[in-house]
């Protein structure tokens, strides 16, 4: 089996993955997200942040309005919850189980957030449940 081909099949990029998480949290802090809004809140150029998120509304996983104003798809919202969740968990098992510095537990965990399957994900929160129920007892 081709296990490095593997890596070829994630659904969406780190990249995407970002602007997907910049949407969402623009829509939540806000209220609405634009292009520009996008830019600024990745630190990236409108015409990067144009370039982007004209590949995900060819995925359907993002929609623009009449207006301009962008909204995450169903399926949308349900990759950026995903990729956030995985990162927070990531971040958790770095930062207080193996002790990794904050800051580059943030680091590794955006790096890898897009990356790990589902599967792994819970199997990887489990194993931190059970740990601090040990560590507890």
């Amino acid at each position: 089996m081709d296990i490095w081909k593997k890596f070829e099949e994630n659904n969406i990029t780190h990249s995407a993955a970002h602007h997907l998480l910049a949407i969402l949290e623009l829509k939540e802090k806000r209220g609405y997200a634009r292009v520009t809004d996008v830019a600024r809140e990745l630190n990236i150029t409108t015409g990067s942040a144009s370039i982007n998120l004209k590949s995900l509304k060819a995925k359907n996983l993002i929609v623009e309005d009449d207006n301009k104003f962008l909204a995450l798809s169903d399926e949308g919202e349900a990759v950026a919850r995903a990729v956030l969740m995985r990162k927070n968990i990531l971040y958790s098992f770095l930062a207080n189980i193996l002790k990794v510095k904050p800051e580059q537990a943030e680091i590794d965990s955006c790096k890898t957030e897009h990356l790990i399957s589902a599967e792994t994900a819970k199997k990887l929160q489990e194993f931190m449940e059970r740990y601090e129920e040990t560590k507890g007892a």
